[in-house]
């Protein structure tokens, strides 16, 4: 006799916008639930340092826009909260008008929290979707070992070009003249 198999139902981002606010950041990966609790104090204060280097870059050169912790809804059962995006001002009206990005940003950046859920999430599970999705680059920051790793979509795959540690500098051909080293993310 054949035994029946369960199926649990996938979630939607119908189903997650009617979750009541109860301080976890909830994402959604091929329609399963993934929680995360607040950030840390410094994991925001690494956030609020991109996020200055990118806004003074975006000042003198103004080719897209950055923002912290968009909800990024890439279809029905995917969705994420990276901690920073960045958009080429050629694409925002398309994906970006509204109350959340719909479609993928250009660059997606994540601060790592610790914890091996949280690695594999950011790690694997983001990395798959986002190129999945079509994001054109991935900086993961790990703050323990301070270092940022920069992947760049190559056939829908996010690959790794580089770790970058202490003085290496950071660019990016989405961000023509940007630089910085990362010590300057870290420093104390």
């Amino acid at each position: 006799m054949q035994q029946l198999k369960i199926v649990e139902p996938l979630i939607t981002v119908y189903d997650l916008e009617a979750t009541p606010d109860d301080g976890n950041i909830y994402e959604l990966f091929e329609g399963e639930l993934s929680v995360a609790k607040a950030p840390s104090l410094k994991h925001q204060e690494l956030i609020g340092r991109f996020a200055t280097i990118l806004y003074n870059y975006l000042d003198n050169n103004p080719t897209g826009r950055v923002w912290i912790t968009p909800g990024v809804i890439f279809d029905e059962y995917n969705s994420a909260i990276p901690d920073l995006v960045f958009i080429v001002k050629e694409r925002i009206d398309q994906i970006a008008s509204g109350i959340h990005v719909v479609g993928a940003p250009d660059l997606a950046i994540e601060i790592m929290s610790p914890g091996s859920e949280n690695v594999r999430r950011d790690q694997i599970v983001k990395r798959q979707t986002y190129a999945r999705f079509g994001v054109k680059e991935y900086w993961i920051v790990e703050p323990l070992v301070e270092m940022i790793e920069i992947s760049r979509l190559q056939k829908y795959v996010l690959a790794s070009i580089g770790v970058f540690r202490n003085a290496d500098e950071v660019s990016s051909p989405l961000l023509p003249d940007l630089k910085f080293s990362v010590k300057d993310v870290f420093r104390k």
